[in-house]
């Protein structure tokens, strides 16, 4: 398996505490780029589950 230098930045944590307004922050400093990994919203039916 090849190395890759990148570094991996995580935001976690619960609802309404600002990661939306960090992890911007996080891509416009280090020009990233957002991927969204809610754990409720990936199975089908759960849609009105999540805040």
């Amino acid at each position: 398996m090849a190395s890759d230098s990148t570094p991996l930045i995580a935001v976690v944590g619960p609802t309404a505490v600002g990661k939306t307004g960090l992890a911007v922050a996080l891509c416009q400093r280090f020009g990233g780029e957002v991927i969204n990994a809610d754990s409720r919203q990936v199975y089908r039916g759960m849609d009105i589950g999540t805040a």
